[in-house]
C-alpha cells in the first residue's frame, strides 16, 4: 500500500518537475567525422540524434562506423537510450543517461566480434552564451564477451550559427583511447 501511494505521488509530481534549462534543446540531428586515437587508431563517420518527448525526458541514439588504420577491419557501433534532464538553474541542466550499445567488428581471424553492452553517464549541460552551450559528462560502459567495463569522460560544445544550424564537437576520454567527433547539427 505504501509503495502504491509513493508511486502515485511521484507520478502526480512529474508535471511539476523543473523543466529543461532555457535555451537548451534536446531535439537534434547531427552527422560528421569521428576518429579514435590511442591503443587503436581509426576514423570514419557518425550520425546521432535526440528527441525530447517530455520537458525532462529524451530518447537518443546514434550509429558510427570506423575503419582501423592499416587493416580492413570496420567497427560499427549502435547506441539507443533514455535521458533525463533537470534544470538546476535558468541556463544549466543536470543530465543523466542510460543506453543499450552494440559493437560489431564483423568476423576477424575466424571469430565473430559482436558484443552487446550498456552505458550510463551523468553530468551537466549549460548554455554558456546565447549561441553556445557545452557539456561535461562522466560515464561507465560495459560489454559482454570478455570486454572489461571502463569509466570515461566526455566534453562537448555546440555553436549555433542560426536558430537551427550549428557545429557540434565532442571528445571522449576512455582509458588509453581518445575518441573525437565534429560535425554539423540541426536543432529544432
Amino acid at each position: 500500500m505504501k509503495r502504491s501511494l509513493i508511486a502515485i505521488a511521484l507520478a502526480a509530481s512529474l508535471p511539476l518537475a523543473a523543466n529543461a534549462a532555457e535555451g537548451i534543446s534536446y531535439n537534434y540531428l547531427e552527422a560528421g567525422y569521428l576518429a579514435s586515437n590511442g591503443d587503436v587508431d581509426a576514423d570514419g563517420y557518425a550520425a546521432n540524434g535526440s528527441f525530447a518527448f517530455h520537458d525532462n525526458f529524451h530518447v537518443f541514439g546514434g550509429f558510427n562506423s570506423q575503419e582501423i588504420d592499416d587493416t580492413r577491419i570496420d567497427v560499427d557501433q549502435y547506441r539507443i537510450g533514455l535521458g533525463y534532464n533537470l534544470g538546476i538553474s535558468q541556463r544549466t541542466d543536470l543530465l543523466a543517461r542510460v543506453a543499450y550499445q552494440k559493437l560489431d567488428a564483423g568476423r576477424v581471424l575466424g571469430n565473430d566480434l559482436d558484443f552487446d553492452g550498456w552505458s550510463t553517464e551523468v553530468g551537466a549541460r549549460s548554455l554558456l552564451a546565447n549561441n553556445f552551450d557545452g557539456y561535461a559528462l562522466v560515464g561507465y560502459e560495459d560489454y559482454d564477451g570478455g570486454i572489461d567495463g571502463d569509466f570515461y569522460g566526455r566534453l562537448g560544445a555546440n555553436v549555433r550559427f542560426s536558430p537551427n544550424w550549428g557545429l557540434n564537437g565532442d571528445v571522449k576520454f576512455n582509458g588509453d583511447v581518445t575518441e573525437w567527433f565534429v560535425g554539423p547539427r540541426f536543432t529544432w
